[in-house]
């Protein structure tokens, strides 16, 4: 059983972030601000918060003041979340930050009361199956709406094609799936069963897909995107390593020159309690 505890580093996050924004699911956006309480002062949890990035895009897309408190373990990516607040809510009233340094896995009882809303972005495939039960019963004490987005599904077209494509693909959604000194990691998987979970627990479940679009606008992240996607599909399969270096090596010279496109596919999920649901169906019929 390997070690590895899994880490998320502070400068792929800031070169993901934009491509991040472009791609979640707007489309459950009104949905969730239709169930948000109308009174003064939202107060939003942020799991594995990283550097604040989800604070960054969802605040904006919000009304009324806000109180978000984001939960990670690193230390130094809440140190860079403080630095980049998020700008001011949709009616430019103001954003606050609180920031909370702890395992979001191990949350106490108690620990999401008074939230409002509950969110995390490029989080559940990097849980295991008794993690994902244990911050799902934490979601479902606290009894309000979540939206969880950017879960990876295995799912990557590359053009022009490679006939090398599907295996390292499959190569690296089995190392998405490796085993840590917490049990087997979730990986392309982990959406669908955040949605057995949640729907079991209570809450009525929309999912909608979310596209990573790499290419020439993104030299940078697409050549780094790559090297994390070839790297670790050779550790799962070793086998692979002699037509994997000349691979990356051509798919690398492609970014830079600007002609791969690639798209990552990953899914959002809006999870909202099932009372609130029926509670707002009986106010828009009575």
């Amino acid at each position: 059983m390997a070690s590895d505890v899994v880490r998320a580093d502070g400068d792929w996050l800031a070169l993901r972030e934009p491509a991040d924004a472009d791609a979640r699911a707007e489309e459950l956006l009104d949905p969730l601000r239709a169930v948000l309480p109308a009174r003064q002062g939202l107060v939003v949890h942020d799991l594995g918060s990283g550097t604040g990035s989800m604070a960054r895009w969802l605040a904006p897309r919000l009304p009324g003041p806000q109180q978000w408190v984001l939960h990670d373990r690193d230390r130094d990516l809440l140190d860079r979340a403080a630095t980049y607040p998020p700008p001011r809510a949709a009616d430019g009233t103001e954003v606050r930050i609180e920031t909370r340094g702890h395992d979001i896995t191990r949350l106490g009882p108690g620990a999401l009361a008074g939230a409002d809303l509950l969110t995390a972005s490029a989080l559940l495939d990097m849980l295991t199956a008794a993690e994902l039960e244990r911050l799902v019963a934490g979601c479902t004490e606290a009894g309000c709406p979540l939206l969880f987005t950017l879960s990876v599904v295995g799912r990557v077209e590359l053009q022009p094609a490679d006939e090398l494509d599907g295996d390292v693909m499959a190569a690296f959604n089995a190392h998405q799936r490796r085993t840590t000194a917490g049990g087997a990691l979730l990986g392309p998987v982990a959406s669908g069963a955040a949605v057995a979970h949640l729907e079991a627990a209570g809450f009525d479940v929309t999912v909608r897909p979310s596209l990573w679009r790499l290419g020439p606008r993104r030299r940078a992240l697409t050549a780094a995107w790559l090297s994390g996607w070839v790297g670790p599909a050779v550790e799962q399969r070793p086998e692979l390593a002699p037509v994997a270096e000349p691979y990356a090596r051509r798919r690398l010279a492609q970014a830079a020159a600007g002609t791969l496109f690639v798209t990552v596919h990953h899914a959002d999920l809006l999870a909202l309690p099932r009372r609130t649901v029926t509670a707002q169906r009986a106010s828009q019929t009575g």
